[in-house]
C-alpha cells in the first residue's frame, strides 16, 4: 500500500488517499496544526494531551479542549489510518506508523544526514506558508520559530555547497548556490554581501551586480526602503572595477 505523503513546504498538500478524506483533513486547520506539531515538534516522542489540547484550544476549559482534541484525533486517523496517532493509556499521543511522509520531516533529516543537495530538493518554500490559528499565540510562536529555523538550515547548506564547489573549482555551481543562499533570506543583506563577494571573487562580477540589482527593486516594491550603506558601498567596488 502506497504511504500518504504530506507536502508543508511552499504550500500544504496531502496526496495517496481519496480526494474527499485529504480535503475533510486539510480543511480543518486545528487538524493540520496537530499532525505538523506531532510531526515536528520533537518527533517520535510522546505528547501530553493536556499540552496538545492547551496548545491548540486555548480559550476552551479543559474538558471542551480535550474533547476537541479526541474527536481531532478521530478525523486524523480516520483519514490516515487508525496508527496516524497512536494513543499511550489515556495521556499521551504520538505520531505512528501509518502517518504520512513528510517533506518537512524528510528535509530536517537530510540534513542531518549531510544530504545537503537533497534537502534543498525538497525545500519549495517556507513552511506552512500563510498558516496562522487565530487566538493560538504560542502554537504561532513555536511555527514561526520552526519556520526561521528550517529557513536559517537552508541557507547554511546552500552557503556549505558553494564553499565546497569553490574549493573544487566547480565555478558555476559554487555561484549558483551562492545565489540560492541569497534569495532564499533575501532580507538578510549580510547573506547578499556574501554572495556578491563570492561572485566577484569566482569572476562573476556581471552575476554580482545583476543579482544586487534583483535585490535592490525588490527590496523598494515590498518594503519601501534602499539597500544599506554598506551593501551600496561594496556594490559600488564592484562596478568602479
Amino acid at each position: 500500500m502506497t504511504r500518504p505523503t504530506l507536502h508543508l513546504l511552499g504550500g500544504t498538500a496531502l496526496a495517496g488517499i481519496p480526494p474527499d478524506d485529504a480535503r475533510l483533513l486539510l480543511g480543518q486547520s486545528k487538524t493540520v496544526a496537530l499532525l505538523a506539531y506531532l510531526l515536528l515538534a520533537q518527533p517520535g516522542l510522546r505528547q501530553r494531551r493536556d499540552r496538545l489540547a492547551g496548545l491548540l484550544w486555548p480559550t476552551l476549559d479543559q474538558a471542551h479542549a480535550r474533547s476537541a482534541l479526541r474527536k481531532t484525533v478521530h478525523i486524523v486517523r480516520s483519514s490516515l489510518g487508525a496508527d496516524a496517532i497512536v494513543s499511550f493509556g489515556d495521556e499521551e499521543l504520538v505520531i505512528g506508523p501509518s502517518a504520512p511522509w513528510c517533506d518537512a520531516v524528510e528535509f530536517t533529516t537530510s540534513i542531518e544526514a549531510g544530504l545537503l543537495g537533497r534537502a534543498l530538493e525538497l525545500y519549495r518554500g517556507d513552511l506552512m506558508p500563510g498558516f496562522h490559528l487565530p487566538e493560538c499565540g504560542e502554537f504561532d510562536r513555536w511555527l514561526e520559530e520552526e519556520r526561521a529555523a528550517t529557513l536559517d538550515r537552508v541557507v547554511a547548506a546552500a552557503w556549505a555547497l558553494a564553499r565546497e564547489c569553490e574549493e573544487n573549482d566547480r565555478l558555476t555551481d559554487a555561484g549558483g548556490w551562492a545565489r540560492v543562499a541569497a534569495r532564499r533570506a533575501w532580507t538578510d543583506e549580510r547573506v547578499l554581501r556574501r554572495a556578491l563577494v563570492m561572485l566577484d571573487r569566482i569572476g562573476d562580477r556581471a552575476g554580482a551586480i545583476s543579482l544586487f540589482d534583483g535585490f535592490a527593486r525588490r527590496l523598494r516594491s515590498e518594503l519601501e526602503t534602499e539597500p544599506s550603506a554598506e551593501t551600496a558601498a561594496l556594490v559600488a567596488r564592484l562596478r568602479s572595477r
